[in-house]
């Protein structure tokens, strides 16, 4: 009987410590988590955040190219854990041999999928005035509901040669023109109009230049040469078509005399330089003072299509042999409903050959988002205003992103910040 007993307890502490060493060896293999960005994400937005956070922090990530809607693939850490309780991000702990599986699955030429790792914290730069008004900026919208820390820069510090510190730029509702946004016609005896104009005269006088247009211009080229040294790029709205636009202006008077106290040049259509600009060609400029638009390129005006039917398709890459524009369009969504802005699309007829067409509406012939290289560099262009906002006025309030945590147009925006974080290469200078 004392045999029996002893034996007995024997058998219970071996079955004891081999459930302890499954334990054990269970959460050893627990060891990812899995942040999905599909339609089961309660906050898309948010968890680009916690990806920016890990990389930070250096723990090992991967993004999963086409794996539901783009999901990260996070080294377990308790920080990030947490985290994602805090902000309300969806996520899944899961094993290593799960996460081998996953890694393994699309790893195969069979699935249009592809691993990322992202390593590198992106230094994010956004070039925006003293004098920003709330409605003026989706991107810092993105960024700061999303918890990704940025800095403000302006032409001083672009001018001072400060931007080969940031790997990531965002310009947004910009005229790089001299023409203050052509808001002429509908705000001239606007008080904050006036003031505008006052300051952006003073800046460039400061700076040593006679005009805003030729202090804009040396801007333009500043940003120019960061793209060709390895920089990232990445404007919207107005910031697309006006940035062309002085480039391929230099040396011609666009300015008519109520912006710059002088005439225009004559030809200056026939004087354009197309060789000069990242991604238009052959347009035109619009010499009319009192219309709101700079040239050809956008179709605001020209559009023709009611906002309940207006959206745009994003393309389909190969995750392997094309990564970039596959990144850049990730998403649980394809078809994004449209915004418009002081540019709102670009028509095709006016896009290089060597520019890549992310998202376009065939039905109007106009593209919505475009993204090309430059020397070690890229840049995108993203037309419209503000996601969720679909005809943004002069003095509306901002969004409030709370509302909009799952938004696949914002998304576009955060794919583009993180990016960068896939470049091994440090930037050149």
């Amino acid at each position: 009987m004392k045999m029996m007993n002893m034996h007995h307890s024997k058998l219970i502490r071996k079955n004891l410590l081999t459930f302890i060493l499954l334990l054990s060896i269970n959460v050893s293999y627990a060891s990812y988590i899995l942040i999905p960005m599909d339609d089961t994400q309660t906050n898309h937005l948010k968890a680009y955040g916690i990806t920016f956070l890990a990389i930070e922090k250096e723990i090992n990530v991967n993004w999963l190219l086409n794996y539901k809607g783009g999901s990260f693939l996070i080294k377990t850490n308790s920080i990030i854990e947490n985290e994602c309780n805090i902000r309300n991000v969806s996520y899944k702990l899961i094993a290593d041999l799960q996460a081998t599986n996953i890694l393994s699955a699309i790893s195969s030429n069979e699935v249009n999928q592809e691993s990322i790792r992202l390593e590198k914290v992106p230094r994010v730069a956004i070039y925006s005035p003293k004098n920003k008004q709330p409605w003026d900026d989706a991107v810092t919208l993105a960024l700061t509901y999303a918890e990704i820390p940025y800095d403000i820069i302006y032409d001083e510090e672009v001018l001072n040669n400060l931007l080969p510190l940031y790997d990531w730029l965002h310009l947004h509702h910009e005229d790089f023109t001299g023409q203050y946004g052509k808001f002429y016609a509908s705000f001239k005896n606007a008080s904050w109009y006036k003031d505008q104009k006052k300051l952006y005269e003073e800046n460039a006088k400061n700076l040593g230049f006679k005009k805003v247009s030729q202090e804009k211009l040396a801007v333009a080229k500043k940003i120019k040469a960061f793209v060709k040294a390895g920089g990232f790029l990445f404007a919207m709205c107005s910031a697309t078509d006006s940035y062309d636009i002085a480039l391929a202006s230099e040396g011609i008077d666009i300015c008519q005399h109520m912006f710059d106290g002088d005439a225009i040049d004559k030809n200056i259509n026939e004087n354009l330089d197309y060789s000069k600009t990242l991604a238009f060609k052959n347009f035109t400029l619009i010499k009319d003072p009192n219309k709101y638009e700079f040239s050809s390129i956008d179709a605001t005006q020209t559009r023709r299509i009611k906002p309940n039917i207006d959206f745009f398709t994003l393309f389909d890459f190969s995750a392997k042999w094309d990564p970039i524009p596959t990144m850049l369009c990730q998403n649980h969504m394809k078809v994004i409903k449209g915004f418009m802005g002081q540019t709102t699309s670009f028509k095709n007829q006016y896009i290089k050959s060597n520019v890549i067409i992310m998202g376009e509406t065939k039905a109007t012939n106009e593209a919505r988002y475009i993204h090309g290289k430059l020397g070690n560099g890229t840049w995108t262009f993203y037309g419209g205003h503000d996601p969720e906002d679909y005809q943004h006025r002069v003095g509306d309030p901002k969004t409030d992103l709370s509302l909009h945590q799952n938004s696949p147009g914002y998304r576009l925006i955060l794919n583009n910040i993180l990016f960068p974080a896939a470049k091994k290469k440090k930037l050149k200078t």
